[in-house]
């Protein structure tokens, strides 16, 4: 990789050339977004840590300078602070001095336990060319890592002058993005100029995401079967291959996601789902199941893709926006949202003077009051009988599926218009699922995307939501609330609701489900 143009170059470089490719690999399709063609080689070579931290610029995400938090985002999970600083006592005094705990480690009496801190396994980077762009922005030229190459394979990179000096910084993206090993690098200081710690790299040069997500799966993940829910999280990019999608990988991780998802809903105490889902799948327990909630999930807000035949993808699991990056959201972010959203239709729902809310008020009553419960009680079943009541389609599988479809599409379809790439988890701390979740609806209330999701209940609340086992209604009513039974009522309800929806004029929801309804009917 040579610049067009000459340029003041700075510190050079010894580079290994290491040739591989296959015939066969000519075979393969390379004409899809974020998978081009890649070199037939790549690089190997050792460079002081601090100057490679400096030239990657792994560093937490930063929007205070204006750019978008997404202009870093890289292959790795997310980082973890602690792990970082275990492999730094690592470095300085080895194994097991750096395990202990810090008072034993400055009482002296286990000196004797330092050894050398050898990291020998290879770095794996990206070396950014002039064309590659992330979120909009590019590799400033003067900031470009130039690579000249001779027959034999041996090469020089020419980095960019000052990149070996403790204080540079890049003028816009950083030249090297990390595939495998942040932890390790982290345990660097970037301005550390004087170390003369070395890494052994392996850089590839322009190499697109996608081989970017899958090097990171060769390495970290099929080898050693990590966490499938953290795997869920470890690069956005992930949930969407093809290649991976057609044997154990991301459909592995979905389903753990939208079990954990389930099980949080079900958990929370902000929840309008708190211990009303059947999570056991006990007999004679009428709410609904957790294996229904997950294969709603699936179907919905952990769909991987949007295509001819699927045409609004997952807001969890699918690339969505102009940028077509999928949210790199946590479980604990996913959860707020849900709970968030399913909150929006509780308040609006049992809050309805709706004609059709009545009669499952009547139901709760005197249910209610056959059972002798207090009054209070009663009240309250009263109130909450549009949203739970067994005669609510609410309480069913299919109004589940239809929330979740109605909330997901409107959504994914505005990811651009209300920045939802730019919601960034709270730092993590140490708390509890629980807590952490709570953190994160104290974050979510204040994102425009809330706004949306209480137009969307407010919207759906005179909705008529009786199913067609409700007593007293006409044969009208009940022969409009039997559409909605079968696997075809999922389809009918999906589509009934962004039409009620887009006739609200509601200022964000009604254009979108207008948009959604295009989208649904396109093809019928």
């Amino acid at each position: 990789m040579t610049p067009a143009k000459k340029k003041q170059q700075g510190s050079e470089i010894a580079a290994l050339k290491v040739r591989q490719w296959q015939p066969e690999w000519e075979q393969i399709d390379f004409d899809k977004p974020h998978r081009s063609k890649p070199d037939d080689h790549f690089f190997i070579f050792s460079i002081r840590a601090s100057t490679l931290r400096a030239l990657s610029g792994i560093q937490r995400r930063d929007a205070s300078k204006g750019a978008r938090r997404r202009t870093d985002l890289g292959i790795q999970r997310r980082h973890d602070e602690k792990r970082s600083e275990e492999i730094s006592r690592f470095i300085r005094h080895g194994y097991p001095w750096s395990d202990l705990g810090k008072t034993r480690r400055e009482s002296g009496e286990f000196d004797d336990l330092k050894q050398p801190g050898w990291l020998p396994t290879a770095i794996v980077v990206n070396i950014r060319t002039a064309g590659d762009e992330m979120g909009g922005a590019t590799v400033d030229p003067d900031d470009l890592i130039s690579i000249d190459s001779s027959e034999g394979g041996s090469s020089k990179l020419h980095l960019p002058i000052g990149a070996d000096e403790g204080e540079w910084e890049p003028n816009s993206l950083h030249p090297i993005e990390v595939i495998d090993g942040q932890h390790r690098l982290w345990a660097f200081d970037a301005k550390q100029g004087a170390s003369d710690y070395e890494l052994p790299v392996v850089a590839f040069v322009g190499l697109d995401r996608t081989w970017q997500a899958y090097l990171f799966w060769t390495i970290n993940i099929k080898p050693k079967r990590i966490n499938s829910s953290l795997a869920f999280d470890l690069y956005p990019l992930l949930r969407h291959q093809d290649w991976l999608d057609r044997f154990e990988g991301p459909a592995i991780y979905r389903e753990t996601r939208a079990q954990e998802l389930t099980e949080l809903m079900w958990s929370h105490e902000a929840s309008p789902w708190y211990r009303r889902i059947n999570m056991l799948g006990e007999k004679g327990d009428r709410n609904v199941r957790q294996a229904a909630w997950v294969r709603a999930l699936l179907a919905t807000y952990i769909r991987p893709f949007e295509g001819s035949r699927v045409p609004i993808g997952g807001l969890f699991g699918a690339p969505a926006g102009e940028d077509q990056e999928v949210l790199d959201w946590t479980r604990e972010q996913q959860a707020a949202f849900l709970i968030f959203a399913w909150s929006q239709v509780e308040r609006a729902v049992t809050a309805s003077k709706a004609s059709w809310t009545p009669m499952l008020r009547r139901e709760a009553q005197r249910g209610a009051e056959s059972r002798d419960e207090p009054k209070t009680t009663i009240n309250a079943d009263r109130q909450r009988a549009p949203f739970v009541s067994r005669f609510s389609l609410l309480a069913t599988d299919q109004g589940l599926n239809g929330i979740l479809s109605l909330t997901n599409d409107l959504a994914y379809l505005a990811v651009d218009e209300l920045q939802l790439a730019d919601w960034r988890a709270a730092e993590a701390s140490e708390v509890s699922d629980q807590k952490a979740v709570s953190e994160q609806l104290d974050g979510l209330a204040e994102q425009r995307v809330a706004t949306l999701l209480r137009e969307i209940g407010d919207a759906i609340a005179d909705f008529d939501w009786r199913t067609s086992g409700a007593p007293n209604l006409t044969d009208e009513e009940r022969r409009r609330a039997s559409v909605f039974r079968g696997t075809g009522g999922y389809r009918e309800l999906r589509l009934q609701l962004h039409e009620h929806v887009a006739a609200a004029e509601a200022e964000l929801a009604s254009p979108l489900a207008a948009e959604a309804v295009k989208k649904l009917t396109r093809n019928r």
